[in-house]
């Protein structure tokens, strides 16, 4: 059966059909076939199933949020400002990319989006100061993946829908942690790579400048902290927190910095309906999906054959990542997500894995994936975007996907990374009684 299922999906996917289509059309073959007694009714059930949860508000509201801010001045604001004070060290100019994809990241979520906003801008700048295309187009692509590291990363969300129990919140908290640690691991390989390469340092920005520019990257600089901000204090649950971020990003660009017309919100929101509508067919057909290989018991076979009886909690973790890695080469890393977590999320459980500490391993994967040959998403929004070959795009990416690796193997080893976010309590309070002092 399980033969058949994947059949499906690889014959359907060689002929060209998007990916909603293997993704529901194989489980409903295998249904047909193999349990013909099962009404019909049950797979529109669970069709619906996959898309009724509440935390799913989220998405459609950080996509419309990431469209306005693409189109609006957000990006440059936060370039203008990261550069002012960064720009003229070693590497300067790719430390303000890696920087500015990582804060653009914690505003949109998506990967995608920060391609678009940060990678038109930067990769021109990279250029004039002596940067090569492929090792600028690499480091704009991986600096992006943090988005699916930082909140609010709808990789995150996804994965959370699918493993019981998680809170989105804690995992938005989680992910920070490992966010930063791959901003300063490509921040270093920035400064040496420029030295090693000569590339030319940036005039020094004057205070008055700095000053400028930090005052105008004040109000793009609130959407982190709205975000991060209200769930961690408890004043908005992360769906709230969605629907905060359309309204600040609508008060910033629409009436504040006036780079977005009212009259082109129904473009905007055309854009979002069809993204959002994409992401909601393949929930839905990913839980149908899930249904049919938890129906015919085929995690059990798979963890059974793959994870033995007793697998060590790192024994588990090395096979997840592995999956998720070579899954996210070939397949958007929402399809991934929605199929591979109920398959091992068992098995980690009963392994002792923290659900928190499994989803950050999940979602760091999913980033690297997206950024890795031979079908990275990431590599063909960036050939589209700015209209380049495939292998000009791959090309300069072996350093950061090495480095990406290496921080994965800190992960699998070091659960207290992705676990570090409960210290945030003991932070939040120390800072509250200094300040009352």
């Amino acid at each position: 059966m399980v033969a058949t299922l994947l059949s499906i999906m690889v014959v359907l996917l060689l002929l060209n059909f998007p990916m909603m289509i293997p993704l529901m059309a194989a489980p409903v073959i295998v249904l047909l076939l193999f349990f013909p007694a099962i009404s019909p009714d049950l797979v529109i059930q669970q069709l619906k199933t996959g898309i009724e949860p509440e935390v799913l508000l989220a998405v459609p509201l950080f996509i419309f949020a990431a469209d306005i801010m693409t189109t609006g001045k957000t990006a440059n604001r936060l370039l203008d400002f990261i550069g002012a004070f960064v720009g003229h060290i070693r590497g300067g100019y790719a430390v303000t990319t890696a920087a500015a994809c990582t804060l653009f990241g914690a505003i949109s979520g998506s990967t995608q989006a920060t391609v678009v906003a940060i990678g038109k801008p930067m990769r021109e700048r990279l250029l004039k100061v002596g940067y090569k295309d492929p090792s600028a187009i690499a480091l704009i692509i991986n600096s992006s993946d943090v988005a699916l590291l930082v909140p609010p990363s709808i990789g995150m969300i996804i994965y959370a829908l699918v493993a019981p129990g998680t809170s989105v919140g804690e995992l938005f908290l989680a992910g920070i942690i490992p966010g930063v640690l791959v901003f300063l691991c490509f921040a270093t390989y920035s400064f040496f790579y420029a030295k090693i390469k000569n590339i030319p340092l940036a005039d020094r920005a004057s205070w008055k400048n700095r000053l400028k520019f930090t005052w105008k990257a004040l109000l793009p600089l609130g959407f982190p902290v709205i975000i991060v901000g209200g769930i961690y204090t408890g004043y908005f649950t992360p769906t709230e927190a969605a629907g905060v971020s359309v309204l600040y990003a609508l008060i910033l660009e629409v009436l504040i910095f006036r780079s977005v017309h009212i009259k082109e919100l129904p473009k905007i929101s055309m854009s979002t309906g069809l993204v959002t509508s994409a992401v909601f067919v393949l929930v839905a057909g990913g839980q149908l999906f899930t249904w049919v290989i938890s129906f015919a018991r085929v995690p059990q076979m798979l963890t059974e054959s793959v994870l033995g009886t007793d697998p060590s909690a790192i024994y588990v973790l090395i096979i997840v990542s592995l999956f998720f890695f070579v899954g996210c080469m070939f397949v958007d890393p929402i399809v991934v997500i929605l199929i591979l977590t109920p398959i091992f999320y068992p098995a980690a459980m009963d392994a002792g894995i923290d659900p928190i500490h499994l989803g950050i391993i999940v979602t760091f994967q999913a980033a690297l994936g997206s950024a890795t040959p031979p079908f990275g998403v990431d590599i063909f929004t960036a050939s589209a975007v700015f209209n380049k070959s495939y292998l000009d795009v791959i090309r300069g990416t072996p350093p950061f996907i090495i480095m990406l690796f290496a921080i994965s193997i800190l992960l699998i080893a070091f659960e207290e990374i992705s676990l570090a976010y409960l210290y945030f309590d003991d932070i939040y309070n120390y800072i509250v009684n200094f300040l009352k002092i």
